[in-house]
């Protein structure tokens, strides 16, 4: 089973822009080429999925338990050539001291050899303690190959090469010129994704070419193979098949909204939904269904376009109003409040919650959250280990006006949600929070979301 892991010395290294290359680089020589990312991600897996034209998966520590990692990526490697992981932040940095949630815990869990992206500028003689550093920080990591990455120029690789051949054993399998033109363009949030990123096939295009021609892929596919042919993993428990009395759930997936792990859509459908795709932009209505699910994204930068569709608000409001079962996370959120504000203009949304959406230049939630459900979840659990909820948030905007009569569904025990001590608005049987959930061992939110729509259609029929 190869794989490798692509990490690097710190953040912005350029690690995402070598991942994306060596996914659409390796597919195009006729590689089956499976991506991961490392951590709670949804625009890095955007771009990556679609590099590798397979759906790119989450591995994290926090929402994830350590044997349900090895699990999913072994679930997911079946029929692939070599797996491509990529790191976040650097190779030992983590939540941690003892590093047990870094890159590097990762690589020795998968038992991964590991590329090290180095960003060389304004950098020649110091590339050695370097990289010997990084060599010796823990014996059981494997640093197979070194990419250099903003390379100056032919001397200043030249340099680069004759040092870290001269004071180190390190392979150094390319070198990858600075180059505008494959970068991709960055906002608030991160990377922009590539659901709502212009020609972005084209892009990525650009980027195999430029990571294709100065880094050795033979060498790449060789480092990969150095993993073993197994991870090892433990059973667990399945999850449901296509239940006899399937639901259809509506879901939002367009330029406005596109954050959805694709393992939660699996586990959705697993369960007995049929998912149904539809444009908040362009569609008029939401199409007929038992569910609805409105997911993260950027819904401040189509506002223009989403307050103008009123047949669609209106769509949406009179289903939750008339008590269809709803899930919103994050930009589903601001979506479904009374308006939404940014950069001095306001826009008309759909209204059901009430309060508005005011965007800020800094971070009002960011990272890892842990919740603790209260008796006004509207799809309850009579399992006591269902209580406490795993999740991540990353929101530049907060509510104003909040109604103070709406229910909560979570108490914060870390993190920030609607205001710091809440998160999860109940309204009639919708539940909105800030909080991007991920349907795990711990949390098995999928499979709860399509037993309560089932219930609620039982009901209605009854």
């Amino acid at each position: 089973m190869a794989h490798l892991i692509i990490s690097a010395a710190h953040k912005s290294s350029g690690k995402t822009t070598i991942s994306i290359g060596l996914c659409a680089a390796l597919r195009q020589q006729g590689h089956v080429v499976q991506p991961f990312k490392k951590g709670p991600d949804y625009i890095d897996p955007l771009w990556l999925g679609q590099a590798a034209g397979r759906s790119c998966y989450n591995l994290d520590f926090f929402t994830m338990g350590r044997n349900e990692i090895p699990r999913l990526f072994q679930k997911h490697m079946a029929g692939a050539d070599i797996g491509v992981i990529e790191g976040n932040k650097g190779l030992y940095d983590g939540l941690d001291l003892d590093g047990s949630n870094s890159n590097a815990a990762l690589a020795a869990l998968l038992q991964a050899p590991v590329v090290l992206v180095l960003d060389t500028r304004g950098m020649t003689r110091g590339v050695a303690p370097l990289i010997l550093g990084y060599q010796a920080f823990d014996e059981n990591i494997r640093i197979a190959g070194v990419v250099l990455n903003s390379v100056g120029g032919s001397r200043h690789e030249t340099k680069l090469r004759n040092v870290i051949e001269h004071y180190t054993d390190a392979k150094v399998i390319g070198a990858v010129p600075r180059n505008d033109s494959v970068q991709i363009d960055e906002r608030h949030l991160g990377l922009m994704p590539s659901n709502e990123a212009e020609a972005a096939q084209e892009r990525i295009d650009t980027i195999a070419r430029h990571v294709g021609c100065n880094v050795d892929l033979n060498t790449v596919m060789d480092i990969a193979n150095l993993a073993p042919s197994a991870v090892k993993t433990r059973e667990t428990r399945k999850t449901s098949d296509a239940h006899a009395d399937p639901v259809s759930i509506a879901y939002a997936r367009d330029a406005a909204f596109g954050f959805y792990y694709p393992d939660d859509l699996d586990t959705l459908e697993n369960s007995g939904a049929r998912l149904l795709p539809f444009d908040t932009l362009k569609d008029e209505a939401m199409p007929e269904a038992d569910g609805l699910f409105i997911g993260g994204g950027f819904p401040e930068t189509a506002m223009e376009a989403l307050s103008a569709n009123a047949g669609m608000r209106r769509s949406l409001r009179d289903f939750i109003e008339q008590g269809g079962p709803a899930y919103a996370e994050c930009g589903g959120l601001m979506y479904l409040c009374r308006s939404l504000e940014w950069e001095g203009r306001r826009g008309e949304m759909v209204g059901v919650i009430r309060a508005d959406v005011k965007m800020h230049q800094k971070p009002q939630g960011r990272g890892y959250v842990r919740l603790c459900e209260t008796s006004c979840h509207p799809w309850p659990d009579s399992k006591p280990q269902a209580r406490r909820v795993n999740a991540h948030e990353f929101h530049y905007s907060g509510l104003e006006h909040l109604d103070e009569s709406l229910r909560f569904a979570y108490k914060v025990e870390r993190g920030y949600g609607v205001d710091g001590f809440h998160d999860g608005l109940v309204y009639k049987n919708l539940l909105a929070n800030y909080s991007h959930m991920r349907n795990v061992g711990s949390s098995h939110w999928a499979e709860r979301f399509v037993a309560h729509v089932r219930s609620c259609v039982n009901r209605r029929k009854s």
